[in-house]
């Protein structure tokens, strides 16, 4: 499986959502690499965290954020599971399309879907796997806009913008970091 074809079937070579996409989905790559390989869990797939990793955010191109050159319809919390239903479309392995659905902020608890009444299908987001947590962990190190598109936020950055949106996403991404050794 090549996740650049993929990429390239919706996202125009050299246009600028696509290099936004890839560019981002490349430090996302890296960093679940990294820290794949310090955990020396022989268990893990590093071909599958690459590849996953690199098709996360396949959805994005489907919601409506203008700063990013996104012109779709649904709401910009919807591309992960967004992301999952095009990648399912394409017949590739499930676990791909769970990586793209798990990944956004921390993970979005069934709980949080309810509570906010958030544009989402009702069922739990949370990474489960170790690959899913590792890319979702890895995605909060890089924006796609700002400063932080070219250079890694850090932990306690991270922590701060997640207890903004919701303490339980900024415990769950505290376990992973500790868990990571970040």
């Amino acid at each position: 499986m090549d996740p650049m074809a993929v990429i390239e079937k919706y996202y125009p070579a050299g246009s600028p959502l696509h290099c936004i996409l890839v560019d981002h989905s490349r430090q996302v790559a890296e960093k679940s690499l990294e820290i794949a390989r310090n955990l020396a869990d022989p268990d893990l797939d590093l071909l599958f965290i690459k590849q996953a990793a690199l098709l996360h955010d396949i959805g994005i191109f489907l919601t409506a954020s203008p700063k990013l050159g996104c012109t779709g319809e649904a709401p910009y919390v919807c591309h992960g599971y967004l992301g999952r239903e095009l990648l399912d479309s394409e017949g590739l392995d499930p676990a791909y399309g769970r990586v793209a659905e798990r990944h956004t902020g921390a993970g979005i608890s069934l709980d949080t879907i309810n509570r906010h009444n958030l544009p989402l299908p009702r069922r739990d987001m949370v990474p489960v796997t170790p690959a899913e947590k590792i890319i979702c962990c890895a995605d909060k190190f890089f924006s796609k806009t700002g400063p932080a598109r070219h250079r890694p936020r850090t932990v306690p950055q991270i922590l701060a913008d997640l207890n903004a949106i919701d303490p339980a996403h900024a415990r769950r991404f505290a376990r992973w970091a500790q868990e990571f050794r970040l």
